[in-house]
């Protein structure tokens, strides 16, 4: 993924993939989330961008530094973490997403390596997703240098992250309480 950024605003990303064609998820909801909860958050961090580049540093008041500081940090957490979420879905341009993805065997052997198998490494992220449900917040598998493995990370929210960890890969729980009455009739995607 690319970001786009000027030294003033963050650019949208498209949305590569075709909501309709996705299994246990309405096109309703992946619309509405894509514009609404991935462009707010957008939004709201260009305009707290915006208001950190007019700041008098020199003669602000600390919890004005410290909100606008604080809801930046959020703001692009959000960003970041719903790119890496839509990136994730699969499904880009033309091609219909499968519904299952052959790991390559580099990233299998590292999954492996760091929690036993690929069935154990599901097994505790889906458990985590499940253990968010009814509330909100992330399930994020990232790389973690300093530990020097993969490891499954707990999100109550968009600030929440292991300290220099790379994201890989994101699940969005804030929105599975909705899947729910959208699509009733289906597990939700994260059960399987």
């Amino acid at each position: 993924m690319d970001v786009q950024v000027t030294h003033e605003t963050v650019k949208i990303r498209p949305l590569l993939l075709k909501p309709q064609w996705m299994n246990d998820l309405s096109e309703r909801l992946l619309v509405s989330h894509y514009e609404n909860d991935y462009g707010g958050a957008l939004r709201r961090l260009n305009a707290i961008r915006a208001s950190l580049r007019s700041l008098d540093w020199a003669h602000a008041p600390s919890f004005e530094i410290n909100g606008l500081k604080r809801e930046e940090l959020f703001a692009a957490g959000s960003v970041i973490l719903h790119e890496i979420y839509f990136e994730s879905l699969g499904g880009h341009g033309d091609s219909p997403p499968t519904g299952r993805t052959e790991l390559t065997a580099g990233f299998a052997q590292a999954i492996e390596r760091d929690f036993g198998s690929v069935g154990g490494w599901q097994a505790e992220f889906t458990a985590m997703a499940k253990a968010l449900a009814g509330g909100s917040g992330w399930v994020i598998l990232g790389w973690s240098e300093r530990l020097g493995r993969l490891v499954n990370q707990w999100a109550a929210d968009d600030a929440h992250g292991l300290a220099g960890a790379t994201p890989i890969l994101a699940l969005d729980m804030y929105e599975q309480p909705i899947i729910w009455i959208l699509v009733p009739r289906q597990p939700p995607m994260w059960t399987k």
